[in-house]
């Protein structure tokens, strides 16, 4: 979903809990999102992702196991 500030809060959420990797806007309207880094704060923040910021209508979340690339810092796309 785009513009209810989702790529901004998710690189607030990833940056604060030490999770690397990053967001964007694909031209269809989705949102794509790769976290990487300590299972728990991964786990957290994939929870936030199924609802979002407040303004956010999350109405599908497809979930991808990846082996990690070693991706340093949080960047939006």
């Amino acid at each position: 979903m785009q513009g209810v500030w989702f790529r901004e809060t998710a690189y607030h959420l990833a940056t604060a809990h030490d999770v690397s990797g990053w967001v964007r806007n694909l031209p269809d309207g989705r949102v794509e999102v790769v976290y990487e880094g300590p299972p728990d704060a991964v786990d957290e923040l994939v929870t936030w992702t199924h609802r979002g910021p407040d303004r956010a209508l999350v109405t599908l979340v497809e979930i991808h196991d990846e082996t990690p690339q070693g991706e340093r810092g949080f960047n939006v796309r």
